[in-house]
């Protein structure tokens, strides 16, 4: 429905009702707009699943060894203190550092969740409110799918980890769109593609590996909802609101880099943390997945114009600039792919079964 469609004349075309907090945007203009996000709105509608259905929870794991890793996963297993250990205290390690992990999926879900829902409520544009429409309810499968992981499978949590907190909550705390856009659907969702794309490539237990390839089939259109958006809005920029993006993704990407660490793990194990924390930053495993981590960021920051002087350098500085050459639609079309090739699989499994 187009403005003009109105019986009585409508002098504007949306609505934003303030608060002391955010501002939400009402858009009166109903009236089909960008067919890409119209495209993707429909993947998401398309591309919805049950988490109950889809996931086969009745396998069993092994406590000892819960996603089935060879021990060059766990960052500290080259130290001199993992030597040490007793073959019940790796396994001990090894079970934390699961549980560790989804924990951290699990709350960064839940922020992903909030944000979605903040955009849903904040973005001007009626065509992204729809998209946003079915992330918010993605994001809530996700939460239901790790938590469901942690409970049956795990059966042992950690609460949110402080740096990730601290991430979070700039984000959440800021008002702006756009910063939400930035450092959820592209920021925070990198991080969480390369975390996910550990366990999905390198971890032999199939529940873990299904839960973590499904949720990436749906952080592809998440990423691509953020590419979108923000390459559209950020050439409108002043220098000085372009800059101020800058440096708060230059700080974020930092802050990914150097702060997200399994310190609560070493100290719940009784392990030399400070001993442990510069060892596991300098492990073959933490460098691999900081590679992974950059690998997404990196070239959608160059495609959506945050990718000034002061960008450039710190991407120089961590050794990560040659990722700007990187085909993102390649790696994201990856991920919808081995979901895919998951269902694939399992239908084949099914129907050997039936026979």
């Amino acid at each position: 429905m187009k403005m003009d469609s109105y019986a009585v004349p409508v002098t504007d075309d949306s609505w934003a009702v303030g608060t002391a907090s955010t501002t939400t945007l009402f858009d009166w203009d109903y009236a089909d707009s960008r067919e890409k996000m119209r495209s993707l709105y429909q993947k998401g509608k398309d591309r919805q699943w049950d988490a109950a259905k889809r996931i086969d929870w009745t396998r069993p794991i092994d406590h000892d060894n819960p996603l089935g890793v060879p021990d060059a996963f766990i960052p500290i297993s080259s130290s001199r203190v993992w030597g040490k250990l007793t073959e019940k205290e790796k396994a001990n390690v090894r079970r934390h550092m699961a549980a560790w992990q989804f924990s951290q999926f699990l709350h960064g879900e839940q922020g992903a969740l909030i944000c979605t829902a903040k955009i849903v409520q904040t973005v001007p544009d009626l065509d992204a409110k729809y998209y946003a429409g079915t992330q918010v309810m993605d994001e809530a499968r996700h939460v239901e799918t790790y938590s469901r992981y942690i409970r049956e499978k795990l059966e042992l949590a950690y609460p949110i980890n402080p740096n990730l907190a601290t991430l979070l909550e700039q984000i959440v705390a800021d008002s702006r769109w756009d910063f939400t856009y930035l450092g959820m659907q592209i920021l925070i969702e990198g991080l969480a593609l390369a975390a996910f794309g550990n366990i999905r490539d390198m971890a032999t237990e199939p529940t873990a590996r299904e839960v973590n390839a499904y949720v990436m089939q749906d952080e592809a259109r998440h990423v691509t909802f953020g590419r979108m958006a923000l390459r559209e809005y950020y050439p409108q920029l002043s220098d000085a609101e372009r800059a101020e993006r800058e440096e708060f993704t230059v700080e974020a990407l930092y802050f990914m880099r150097d702060r997200f660490n399994q310190a609560e793990v070493w100290m719940r194990s009784g392990l030399p943390v400070d001993q442990l924390m510069e060892h596991a930053y300098n492990s073959g495993a933490m460098q691999s997945f900081r590679s992974r981590l950059f690998t997404r960021i990196v070239p959608i920051l160059k495609e959506i114009g945050l990718f000034g002087p002061k960008v450039q350098k710190a991407l120089g500085d961590m050794g990560v600039m040659e990722y700007a050459k990187i085909d993102v639609d390649q790696l994201l079309g990856n991920d919808l792919k081995v979901a895919e090739d998951f269902d694939a699989k399992k239908f084949v499994q099914d129907a050997i079964a039936a026979e």
